[in-house]
């Protein structure tokens, strides 16, 4: 007896989607970092994903001797930046001469398998470019170079009227140098909080490779395992990531980034279903998320590297 599409959505569901789910990650540096490295999250609900900042010092506070009298005034120190949800689908068709050429049930697992694929590269793509989103697009998550800049509005909150929401940003050097990247590096550093990691195009990934000596190329063996190579900056890893955009190394701080997606919509699939205009069954696979900072002063970019 043939499956049905019933059958066909559950098992695609239990076979292909956690696989399509871990190549993904595993096909984008960054993203994979966000699974790795803990900064990867899942909500349960919320109308919007709010993000409470400390964003000063308490003014009540100082040296005092004896019984002088203490300043108990409150300060206003605490916000909260706001990231609207995002949502991303990938359609799984599969077209009635298809399903009849590939008859059989395992033929027909076979195209399944491979329209998922497709629809894995899909959302893998639109998820690592909207990473490094700039905002122009206002359906895509929030990215990089929304936050890492100093003249955005990121999660409700103006970068020109707030100096302490601004990244570090360098937009004028056009050459890459070593002493370019440390000051951009010591611009996002407080004390021993510096950034985690630089990622940059492949192109500036290899000039950065040439300013080195060959006793000083280190790979990070985290970022290996995951099948990318890197090389060591102030004993953090620098990785290639093909999403970057050109003439871009970001520094950052992965212990303010949080990528954050809803439980129930972190690649749901739909069962299969036929339109009444089309000769075709029809799948989509859902995500919802949203890619929030928490303290972007602690991330900065080189955003004008000459290739």
């Amino acid at each position: 007896m043939a499956l049905t599409y019933d059958q066909v959505t559950a098992i695609t569901r239990k076979k292909f989607i956690p696989k399509m789910y871990d190549a993904i990650f595993d096909s984008n540096p960054l993203l994979q970092r966000a699974k790795t490295k803990g900064w990867y999250d899942k909500l349960d609900g919320g109308e919007r994903v709010i993000v409470p900042l400390m964003y000063a010092t308490t003014a009540a506070s100082g040296w005092y001797q004896g019984s002088e009298t203490l300043d108990t005034s409150d300060s206003a120190n605490i916000s909260a930046a706001e990231y609207l949800w995002k949502q991303l689908y990938a359609n799984v068709s599969i077209r009635r001469d298809e399903e009849l050429k590939n008859s059989g049930d395992s033929q027909i697992l076979s195209l399944v398998k491979n329209k998922i694929k497709i629809a894995e590269k899909t959302m893998a793509d639109s998820l690592g470019t909207g990473l490094y989103s700039d905002g122009s697009d206002s359906k895509s998550i929030v990215g990089l170079r929304d936050i890492v800049a100093t003249n955005q509005t990121v999660g409700g909150i103006s970068q020109s009227s707030n100096s302490w929401w601004q990244g570090k940003v360098d937009s004028s050097t056009t050459v890459l140098t070593i002493g370019a990247m440390q000051t951009i590096f010591t611009q996002c550093s407080v004390d021993n909080d510096v950034p985690t990691v630089g990622v940059c195009t492949r192109t500036i990934y290899d000039l950065y490779y040439n300013l080195l000596q060959p006793q000083q190329r280190f790979a990070d063996t985290e970022v290996a395992k995951g099948g990318f190579t890197s090389l060591m900056f102030n004993g953090k890893p620098i990785i290639a990531d093909s999403h970057c955009p050109a003439s871009h190394l970001f520094f950052l701080n992965e212990n303010y980034l949080h990528l954050f997606a809803h439980k129930d919509e972190d690649m749901r699939m739909t069962e299969f279903m036929k339109p009444i205009n089309q000769n075709i069954k029809v799948a989509q696979i859902f995500f919802m998320g949203a890619l929030a900072s928490s303290n972007n002063r602690l991330h900065g970019k080189l955003s004008a590297i000459a290739s």
